[in-house]
């Protein structure tokens, strides 16, 4: 495990939001100021605006899949078909360890409720850890 997973993490517990803590830890490595990096996230956390629709921490792993490989012209459909190849992968991965990939099928309750249950420290921090090291693993290849 490296350290940027253990970062990731620490991000989160230090007041992050999710989709924030996966993307901007991973971001200059791949030539995005984390600084903007944190503001192109910060939508994302809770589920997409707290709609808890897809995981935060989901969204940052693909918004850094993208950074990485997406299409950068109209006519390259190779990157884009790369990109959503390892999109699906990641999906998969994260579905198979937690059972889904929607903010509210994996907390089994609403974000207030969550919050009061103290969820976010014992359950959102392990999606965290999931999303980033699924996505370190996947960058790599």
């Amino acid at each position: 495990m490296t350290n940027s997973i253990d970062d990731a993490v620490k991000m989160f517990e230090e007041g992050f939001i999710c989709s924030q803590a996966v993307f901007a830890v991973f971001s200059e490595k791949y030539g995005l100021d984390k600084k903007l990096a944190l503001k192109i996230a910060n939508g994302f956390g809770g589920g997409i605006a707290r709609n808890q629709e897809v995981c935060g921490a989901v969204s940052g792993a693909i918004m850094l899949i993208g950074l990485k490989y997406g299409k950068t012209e109209s006519g390259d459909s190779a990157s884009h078909e790369h990109t959503y190849e390892l999109v699906n992968n990641f999906i998969d991965k994260f579905t198979e360890k937690n059972g889904s990939i929607n903010c509210f099928e994996l907390l089994k309750c609403n974000l207030p409720e969550a919050r009061e249950k103290g969820l976010f420290s014992s359950l959102c921090s392990n999606y965290v850890r999931d999303a980033a090291e699924i996505a370190e693993e996947l960058l790599a290849e």
